[in-house]
């Protein structure tokens, strides 16, 4: 399939730029697979499409506060640092802008807040093919035990805010309610619409409500840049099942209950692990770098929560083929009902409204 079969044309004032005042008030578009209706609820509504015996599976990486600035310490040149993945404690992978002027060996004064002691510096210690640079912090025991200091929420590009200008309200809100382990540079943004009031909603339906965790890098959101799918080489991601999370779901599907994901996310690390352990879940940690498309089978998730996605990016082309599993019309219903959800002004990314399929 070609790259530019998944491109369609946003108007940028969808684009959200803040969330909604409550999170579970967002709007939600309900699709049938089956009959191709379409529905438009208010998010907190998803309570009418669960039945007991579901088994609800959401991912719970939290988000590091993961660009930082700092300055050249030989010319005083501005850099700006956005940690990628952690190799070791104070090693990491990061990207920096301007990436020509990080040469191995340049030394960087991070910028912390006022009063904090002692200084924080960094130097690259090697560059790959992708332009990421590997740095060394030094003057603190561990870099994540200081980001509350000298780091910022790393709001994606389409959300504009002027520099230092991340509020309170993102620092609270690019964030799930059950955030847990730390290690996303992104926000796995279809569990943002939840609330503590709603997830004890839902168990009291009786729901099962799970977690796994991916910890989310920025090739997640990142466009497709080649021409065809064929070529495109996906990014890898961490990630990790409990024993509980995947009893639960092997009990589900062994019983023919419905396991329904939050988030491409969470259905990359169900089907990745399922893929490998002959349609089974087995507890673990590991890389994923499954790429889903059409057509693709789906062995363990039975529905989809997830949010309205970037054109030409893995995850509207993972939505396109859970649409219709195994066939390839999925690309125009999803598209359909994006073109359904801009004439009704829905609200698209990562703040931005919610998309069911059931």
């Amino acid at each position: 399939m070609r790259t530019a079969d998944f491109n369609f044309i946003l108007p940028p004032e969808l684009i959200a730029q803040q969330p909604t005042s409550q999170r579970d008030e967002s709007r939600l578009l309900v699709l049938h697979r089956l009959s191709g209706r379409i529905e438009h609820r208010r998010f907190w509504e998803v309570l009418d499409f669960f039945r007991a015996g579901d088994v609800l599976v959401l991912n719970n990486s939290r988000v590091l506060r993961a660009r930082l600035r700092g300055t050249n310490a030989q010319t005083g040149g501005a850099f700006e640092i956005l940690l990628l993945e952690e190799n070791a404690v104070n090693d990491w992978w990061a990207m920096m802008k301007p990436a020509k002027r990080a040469r191995v060996g340049t030394q960087i004064k991070l910028q912390t807040t006022p009063g904090n002691s002692p200084p924080i510096s960094a130097t690259v210690t090697a560059t790959n093919a992708e332009g990421h640079r590997r740095l060394r912090f030094d003057g603190v025991e561990n870099l994540v035990e200081r980001l509350d200091q000298c780091g910022e929420i790393p709001l994606p590009p389409y959300i504009t805010r002027k520099p230092h200008d991340a509020s309170a309200n993102d620092l609270q809100r690019y964030q799930t309610v059950f955030a847990q382990p730390i290690g996303s540079v992104a926000a796995p943004t279809a569990g943002l619409h939840f609330t503590e009031k709603l997830l004890a909603a839902i168990r009291t339906r009786g729901v099962e409500i799970h977690f796994l965790t991916l910890h989310v890098g920025l090739g997640t959101f990142a466009p497709v840049k080649t021409e065809t799918l064929a070529a495109h080489v996906m990014h890898e991601e961490r990630y990790e099942i409990g024993a509980a999370t995947a009893q639960a779901v092997n009990e589900a599907k062994a019983t023919g209950r419905r396991v329904i994901a939050v988030g491409t996310t969470s259905v990359r690390v169900l089907e990745s692990v399922a893929a490998q352990q002959n349609r089974r879940l087995v507890a673990g940690s590991g890389r994923t770098k499954i790429f889903i498309h059409p057509p693709r089978e789906f062995q363990i998730v039975n529905a989809l929560l997830t949010n309205f996605h970037l054109p030409c990016s893995t995850l509207l082309m993972l939505v396109s083929a859970f649409a219709t599993p195994g066939a390839m019309p999925g690309r125009e219903i999803i598209l359909s009902a994006y073109a359904e959800a801009i004439r009704e002004r829905y609200r698209f990314f990562s703040y931005g409204d919610a998309m069911l399929l059931l």
